[in-house]
């Protein structure tokens, strides 16, 4: 399983990558493995302003439908337009190319919430 250091996580398997004010959120790979394969991701709305916990976006798969919830809160500013003909791509390249939506973070102090690599890694070991 595929845990990068340099990632937030949060409990519900969502991440988070900052760049300065602009959060990169995707699902992470225990998520999409979980999942199976991914055949539609229903995209937020440029715009769309979401407190941390929100839901943000919702993944469907052969398996179940699941939701993504905004791991900070903030606006979404940019979603990924290649899963709408590519929701797969959530599958092969949940930290790369599977990324879901960008939002500009409102409060960077929610980020000391969320968990690190180290953090994250039990969670995942719990649930197999």
């Amino acid at each position: 399983m595929n845990i990068p250091e340099s990632l937030h996580y949060t409990d519900q398997h969502e991440w988070i990558k900052v760049d300065g004010q602009v959060g990169t959120i995707g699902v992470t790979d225990f998520a999409q493995n979980s999942l199976s394969d991914i055949t539609y991701v229903e995209l937020p709305q440029a715009g769309k302003v979401v407190n941390q916990g929100d839901e943000l976006a919702a993944i469907e798969s052969c398996k179940a439908v699941a939701s993504l919830y905004a791991p900070i809160t903030g606006s979404v500013i940019e979603v990924n337009d290649d899963l709408e003909s590519d929701p797969g791509l959530i599958n092969t390249d949940p930290y790369g190319k599977g990324w879901i939506c960008k939002l500009k973070i409102e409060d960077d102090l929610q980020l000391s919430g969320l968990l690190s690599a180290e953090q994250y890694k039990p969670l995942c070991e719990e649930q197999t």
